[in-house]
């Protein structure tokens, strides 16, 4: 204790112990690092126990063993293999993320490549399978944005649509060769609709096909699709179109226009310019009447409406042309197990398309109600014998443009149209009153008796496009498989009007 009584700290209770603790650490035992006061021996405290230490020798207690349970040590001894080489672990992909991986699209590509049957499972489970492509629409996105930058996923929301063809292209040339240039066009879906046309020299066929796809008859001719006749061709009595030309339009609907069947121009042409026939012909005129029957024959095949155009009515060899043709189209292809099946046999499964008979540039007279009905019993009976759908789908009397005559006037309806003479809509080409006539009646146009040729073509169109759509084969084709169906109709259908004409040679 200290002079005035207290106890000094640090002599006795936690402190005391705190310095002892540090003496202890400091050295070993026995070694005197305080001073001479504290000169005495290191004896490590005792373990205070509740029970007591028994009297004798010490004896050593049994050491206890921490191992893993039967199930982890089984799974263990699996994992490490006898030689002490390590077993491979399950592998770890490393997936690049969007703005490293490349172009979208790209499936991920896999860090370390594995064998056996979990490079199976990797593959089946990475990869992407084969899925039609399809163009994505980049809106809003500007001119600023570039490729790598741009987030795939961001403005792009909508499909593309169809690329849309500025002018109709080659699918038989002059040649009578097929060309494969439409088959980037198509695609891999099947609600479409096949047009095509037929009809002698100079009747209209491009001008009609190119208002029913394309164009409308106020704009300028030298920008329809289908390129009509122009004024010096018409001059020198020749021909535009040659072969066969496609065009198909956003809404799917394939127009094939084609060279005039029986034209004195092409005949000329071979003539003059002392062309080689093929082997199978020795005629010019021969070798240009089985070039008509030959296209006739091929849209009688693949197309589902065919439109056969005449300037005036009627000329009675055009129909025995059209029965020839129905004669040399080449048969439907049938399933095996559709051969023997239901009623109908043979002529139930043959395709025939629907056939319209459009009267192109028509008179007054002809839109009068009694000629008309004489121009359909006309039709119907050069028609009677033949297999192509020629009535029932097309009627002039449900286009309100005879709004006073009932259903039941048109006795034997057949699939036929009349268009007038087409016209300026901008300039009047109507004859109007006289000069002197009241001035309130010499603004009124005269007597036209029909309605104006837009809207009949409108009229037309709409008819035409709501046509049913007969399956074309025993299977239902898609675009590109109609175009290889037409690839090999078209060569079956050369060979045979060649057989056709060696066999009449021969005889």
């Amino acid at each position: 204790m200290s002079e005035s009584g207290h106890s000094q700290p640090g002599m006795y209770g936690q402190g005391r112990r705190r310095r002892r603790r540090r003496d202890r650490d400091m050295g070993p035992p026995g070694q005197n690092l305080s001073g001479p006061s504290r000169d005495r021996e290191y004896v490590p405290r005792e373990r205070r126990d509740v029970s007591e230490d028994p009297i004798g020798p010490l004896l050593q207690k049994t050491p206890i063993i921490l191992v893993k349970p039967p199930g982890e040590r089984s799974k263990h001894s699996q994992s490490v293999p006898v030689s002490g080489v390590p077993a491979l672990e399950k592998p770890i992909m490393l997936i690049k993320t969007r703005e490293d991986g490349g172009k979208p699209g790209t499936p991920p590509e896999v860090a370390s490549p594995t064998s056996g049957p979990g490079a199976s499972k990797l593959e089946r489970e990475g990869q992407r399978p084969t899925q039609p492509v399809y163009q994505i629409q980049n809106r809003g996105m500007g001119a600023a944005t570039s490729s790598g930058a741009v987030d795939p996923v961001i403005g792009q929301t909508k499909l593309l649509p169809p690329e849309k063809m500025k002018h109709s292209i080659k699918l038989v040339d002059d040649q009578m060769n097929w060309c494969d240039s439409a088959m980037e066009y198509l695609r891999d879906q099947t609600d479409m609709l096949v047009v095509g046309v037929v009809g002698l020299q100079g009747t209209g066929k491009s001008t009609i096909m190119s208002l029913l796809s394309a164009n409308t008859p106020e704009e300028d001719q030298r920008g329809y699709v289908f390129r009509a006749q122009t004024q010096e061709i018409k001059e020198r009595g020749g021909n535009q179109s040659t072969g066969i030309d496609f065009y198909i339009t956003q809404e799917r609907v394939i127009f094939l226009d084609t060279q005039p069947i029986l034209s004195p121009s092409i005949l000329d042409h071979l003539i003059n310019n002392d062309r080689k026939l093929p082997p199978e012909y020795n005629l010019p005129h021969t070798y240009v009447e089985m070039q008509s029957l030959q296209i006739t024959a091929f849209l009688f095949t693949v197309c589902h409406v065919v439109i056969v155009i005449q300037d005036w009515f009627t000329d009675v060899n055009l129909y025995r042309f059209l029965q020839t043709a129905e004669m040399l189209k080449p048969s439907t292809p049938s399933a095996s197990h559709d051969s023997t099946s239901s009623s109908g046999g043979d002529e139930g499964s043959e395709y025939y398309p629907h056939i319209v008979f459009l009267q192109n540039k028509a008179s007054r007279d002809e839109f009068c109600p009694r000629n008309l009905k004489k121009m359909h019993m006309a039709v119907d009976k050069l028609m009677a014998h033949s297999h192509l759908k020629y009535k029932g789908i097309l009627s002039m009397l449900d286009c309100n443009i005879f709004p006073g005559l009932c259903r039941d006037f048109l006795e034997t309806e057949v699939n036929m149209f009349l268009l007038p003479l087409m016209e300026n809509e901008g300039e009047d080409s109507l004859t109007k009153a006289g000069s002197g006539a009241t001035p309130l009646f010499s603004l009124l146009p005269g007597y036209r008796g029909h309605p104006s040729f837009s809207s009949q073509v409108s009229k037309l169109r709409c008819q035409i496009l709501a046509m049913s759509r007969c399956q074309l084969s025993h299977t239902i084709l898609t675009e590109k498989n109609w175009f290889h169906y037409a690839a090999r109709i078209w060569d079956g259908v050369k060979k045979s009007t060649a057989l056709s004409e060696y066999s009449r040679l021969q005889s």
